[in-house]
């Protein structure tokens, strides 16, 4: 659904982005990281038709945004940062007329006004003037223009900066529903809420693409290991040596939890090596018993951190 190949952006001498490439499939949502200056805005600029890359370039649903912008552009909704609305403007008179912008059939847009009114759960202010309205229900109105014509893609950034909890809650479950009818690119510095809706993340820093998996692969990814946290009711010595003993076992740390007689262990293994199954055999075996066992990663923040600085964390 949107194909990005080789894209690049220079001004003068000065490289904003270089060589960025990735795909976004249909039905995806995808997180789109990098720390300030790092490409972001370039990239999604040049996506929505707004400045032409100096070499390379990208695709949404098929058409190609230099060769056929129009096409490609009416295939895109956009919700830019700073969300531009007439604040004098009722949220149903500023569908309307953005709808005529568009070019949008009469009847055709009473009707996706309607529907994209009760998507966003704006029924309760149609009528009201958007600079009466709090944040968080202008940031929806933002995103009930983007979607009003019903495009393939959509491009959000920093839909909920700036907003109550509760709107941050209600934002995040509506752009899990829209990615049920849109290929979405979700630009964000809040990043529990890329771990919580996307699919697929890539992150940018210094204009250079330099991470792009599942936001659970790059923890491991990152890492070198995959990490399994067991809580197992044993003598913790015995129970440390024999974990140490299993094969694709590289460290065992552990821990008292409790008078109980348990204790917490953070066993690492190779990479691609899933030990859970001889885990768990090997404690029902010496007839110890398992209470717990999760896989544990990098959280998305320390990936971020890692990858973005020459600081270790």
């Amino acid at each position: 659904m949107i194909e990005v190949e080789h894209l690049s952006k220079y001004y003068g001498n000065f490289m904003a982005i270089e060589d960025i490439s990735f795909k976004v499939e249909k039905g995806e949502i995808l997180g789109f990281l990098g720390p300030n200056g790092a490409g972001k805005t370039t990239t999604m600029r040049i996506l929505t038709g707004y400045m032409p890359p100096t070499s390379g370039t990208a695709r949404i649903a098929g058409y190609d945004i230099f060769f056929d912008s129009l096409k490609a552009r009416r295939e895109i909704g956009y919700l830019p940062e700073s969300n531009p609305l007439y604040g004098d403007m009722s949220v149903r008179a500023l569908l309307e007329f953005f709808g005529k912008l568009r070019g949008l059939d009469k009847k055709y847009l009473k009707r996706r006004i309607s529907e994209v009114i009760e998507k966003m759960r704006l029924e309760e202010y149609a009528e009201t003037d958007i600079n009466k309205m709090s944040k968080g229900f202008r940031q929806r109105v933002g995103v009930a223009q983007a979607i009003l014509h019903e495009p393939a893609v959509l491009i959000l950034d920093e839909p909920t900066i700036g907003i109550d909890p509760v709107q941050v809650v209600e934002t995040r479950q509506i752009i899990k529903e829209l990615g049920k009818e849109h290929t979405i690119i979700l630009s964000t510095h809040i990043l529990p809420e890329v771990s919580m809706v996307c699919q697929k993340v890539i992150i940018v820093n210094e204009g250079h693409l330099i991470a792009a998996d599942r936001p659970e692969n790059l923890s491991i990814g990152i890492s070198g290991q995959d990490k399994i946290k067991a809580v197992v009711r044993g003598p913790m010595r015995e129970v440390a040596a024999a974990l140490r003993d299993l094969n694709g076992v590289e460290t065992v740390d552990y821990e008292s939890t409790g008078v109980d007689g348990t204790a917490r262990f953070n066993v690492s293994a190779r990479i691609n090596r899933d030990i859970r199954e001889d885990l768990s055999k090997l404690i029902v075996n010496r007839g110890w018993g398992l209470l717990e066992m999760q896989p544990v990663g990098l959280s998305l923040e320390d990936v971020f951190v890692k990858l973005t600085t020459k600081e270790e964390i």
